[in-house]
């Protein structure tokens, strides 16, 4: 059973080692991150966002479907699209209702006939958006960052980020890569006129498991 002092805040390899070495469920579970900001989040100039690559994944290869004008299939397939096309690709969803992929990117050129099926890409969060950066006339680039594991980051409602970082299985060296290049991402996306402590708390912990906080 894993012990966890309330009262302490725990090293980085510490809450990792604790956690490896106790695991909460039969399953392989994931380990999480989360930060509580000083920021105001109902101020829209507070809100932290933006995106990372993380040095090792998260351990699940995505499903990538790219919708791109027939000059530009070519260079999506080589890039690691698993799914490719235009406006046909889109009639065919449109039909279908069904979206067997777990992200999608975009050329600019191809948003307005997109606009037919965003009510079934939105609500799975899966419209392309220049915001987290899945349009763009860069279309190979940007397929092979999210292959690797490029991930979008958003603070909630109440100031915190949440973040899945590794699988508990894997050894402790790249767990604590994919966590300092995730807070290092978090930490230069901080808002001008921040003031005091940007970061208030750090709790690492499995899917299943307790929260540890971290020194910071």
């Amino acid at each position: 059973m894993l012990k966890i002092d309330k009262t302490k805040e725990y090293s980085l390899e510490e809450a990792l080692d604790l956690i490896k070495k106790n695991p909460s469920a039969k399953f392989e579970e994931s380990i999480e991150i989360h930060l509580r900001l000083g920021i105001n989040p109902k101020k829209t100039e507070q809100q932290v966002k933006g995106t990372v690559i993380l040095p090792h994944g998260l351990g699940k290869e995505k499903k990538i479907a790219a919708f791109v004008t027939p000059e530009k299939e070519e260079e999506a397939k080589k890039a690691g699209a698993d799914i490719v096309g235009g406006t046909d690709l889109i009639e065919q969803i449109k039909k279908s209702g069904k979206c067997e992929f777990d992200l999608a990117v975009a050329e600019p050129a191809l948003m307005k006939d997109l606009a037919q099926i965003a009510r079934i890409l939105g609500p799975k969060g899966l419209m392309p958006s220049p915001k987290n950066e899945t349009v763009s006339t860069n279309i190979g680039q940007t397929i092979k960052e999210l292959k690797k594991g490029k991930i979008t980051f958003k603070n909630d409602d109440s100031g915190v980020l949440h973040q899945v970082v590794g699988k508990i299985s894997w050894p402790l060296e790249k767990l604590k890569e994919n966590i300092e290049a995730f807070i290092e991402a978090v930490r230069r996306a901080r808002p001008a006129g921040i003031k005091g402590n940007y970061f208030r708390s750090i709790t690492l912990c499995s899917t299943m498991g307790p929260g540890i906080k971290i020194k910071l």
